[in-house]
């Protein structure tokens, strides 16, 4: 039966109100959220019209100062004979006023918010702007902290999320491509990039790839995410994710391209390499001695947060004639007691600390870092005093954390987290051998692994592509007067960002 009716149905809108309604009920039947108002407009009264809109999402339409009120107030006033001409012509410069012609242009504009103005005579719909849907608005990113910089994060709407990179970068050269996802949830998502700086090639991979799938629905760009990603296996992510506007600039001026999707804080961007990751919004905000002492603690604190709970049972198990004498007795005192393998005393240490790391994100507020902090202290103070674990390995766990901690992006931090658990296994059983070999295997994946065509180790690999240039903002970030030139990721003749008025230093 919905498959007669929905061919039955009109596609476009008839100049009749009557049938235009019916089919539209046809289309809303049993949605009781939606509000509808008959009004009658002209001085005489005789031109039957009927706005709709759902609950909530549009406010205040009687009211004299909204759009929407406006509006319905001049064509209250109007002769009979000049409201149609007017709507047609959109006399009354109506910001963001539409004609709509087709019943899928309807139901796409109720369904984000707007309202929906049918007239008896019209071919047609009139789209009135409002609003939209209640959001948290723009807030503090809580996510990605930084010690100098901008405060602002994204917010829930894709419109406010727009608004806030047109605020950092006025120009007509940042261009916004929408496309709407979800068979059910119509999601609006946009590709966001700078004309001319970003690849076209690049543009046209995103664009095809969203275009080769159907979903039925896009609730968050981690969907997004998963479905156009090239390395599904691989544990590093080939998108970089951000929750600071600040952040999305810093990338569309580099070339690179920024996805936002609606109901999401979290804007995806790429293509991203394995440097983006150790970098934050404020290093180029410092001086280049605070930026760089920065990044070689990230990059140290990468390396350890994948690899120190695997080295230490290599060294333990297998190699314990290579540590100094005075270290090893006390490892020895230390374990002396402990029912359990070194192997089997670490899992159950980082098995321990992720489980609180889980429980505190869940817990509300800051109840949840209590619980991290009180709970650490706690059982790991009570496995020590009940000779279930070491302190030594207490120690590596906890240093392990700090060093996953310091990583700044959530998601890449997650990768080595994940692999830490495989080289303490492997480390564990072949001692030396297992630890080079799985270290080795995690380097050769990343040498092969690709972010849209784009190397993963870039500028670290293929780096002689730009001449070498990309090398200055890397683990060394070199002083902003040298830093001339754009990365890789721009078009090639679109790369020079900085130039002297007075002549060029050399």
């Amino acid at each position: 039966m919905n498959k007669i009716n929905e061919k039955e149905r009109p596609e476009h809108i008839p100049c009749s109100l009557t049938k235009a309604l019916d089919a539209f009920h046809q289309m809303f039947k049993d949605c009781d959220d939606l509000i509808e108002t008959e009004m009658y407009l002209g001085r005489e009264r005789t031109i039957r019209c009927q706005i709709i809109y759902i609950e909530i999402a549009v406010q205040g339409i009687t009211l004299s100062h909204s759009q929407i009120g406006t509006l319905l107030t001049s064509l209250s006033d109007s002769r009979d004979e000049e409201v149609l001409p007017r709507i047609k012509k959109n006399a009354l410069g109506l910001s963001g006023a539409k004609k709509l012609v087709t019943f899928q242009d309807v139901s796409r504009t109720i369904l984000a918010g707007d309202a929906v103005l049918f007239v008896d005579g019209f071919n047609g719909a009139l789209k009135l702007p409002d609003r939209g849907y209640p959001n948290m608005g723009i807030t503090e990113c809580e996510a990605e902290k930084v010690s100098r910089g901008s405060k602002e994060g994204f917010a829930d709407s894709i419109k406010a999320n727009t608004a806030l990179l047109r605020k950092r970068l006025r120009t007509p050269e940042l261009k916004i491509k929408q496309t709407i996802l979800g068979e059910h949830s119509n999601t609006l998502v946009n590709l966001v990039y700078l004309q001319g700086i970003a690849r076209e090639s690049l543009l046209r991979e995103m664009e095809k790839k969203l275009a080769s799938f159907e979903i039925d629905a896009v609730t968050d760009t981690g969907i997004l995410e998963q479905l156009t990603e090239g390395c599904w296996y691989s544990p590093f992510p080939q998108f970089q994710t951000t929750e600071r506007p600040d952040l999305a600039v810093e990338a569309l001026l580099e070339g690179r391209i920024v996805l936002l999707s609606d109901n999401s804080p979290v804007a995806l961007i790429l293509p991203t390499d394995f440097n983006c990751f150790l970098k934050t919004s404020d290093d180029r905000f410092n001086r280049f001695e605070a930026a760089t002492f920065s990044r070689w603690i990230r990059y140290f604190a990468a390396f350890f947060a994948l690899s120190l709970p695997g080295l230490y049972l290599a060294a333990v198990l297998f190699q314990a004639n290579l540590l100094p004498l005075d270290l090893l007795l006390s490892f020895s005192d230390a374990r002396a007691g402990v029912p359990f393998s070194p192997l089997a005393e670490m899992l159950l240490m980082e098995l321990s600390f992720e489980l609180l790391r889980e429980a505190g994100i869940r817990l509300p507020g800051n109840m949840g870092n209590t619980m991290g902090i009180v709970g650490g202290l706690i059982i790991g103070q009570a496995a020590v005093e009940a000779n279930l674990v070491s302190p030594i390995v207490v120690i590596v766990t906890a240093f392990t954390a700090l060093c996953s901690f310091a990583i700044p992006n959530e998601e890449f931090a997650f990768a080595f987290r994940m692999l830490k658990y495989v080289m303490m296994v492997i480390s564990g059983v072949f001692g030396w051998f297992g630890f080079c070999f799985s270290l080795l295997t995690v380097w050769f994946h990343l040498t092969h692994l690709k972010s849209f065509g784009i190397p993963f180790l870039t500028p670290f690999a293929a780096g002689d592509l730009n001449h070498e240039r990309d090398l200055r903002d890397s683990i060394f970030r070199a002083p902003i007067f040298l830093m001339k030139w754009r990365s890789f990721y721009a078009r090639e003749g679109r790369r020079r960002r900085y130039r002297e008025k007075t002549g060029e230093k050399s």
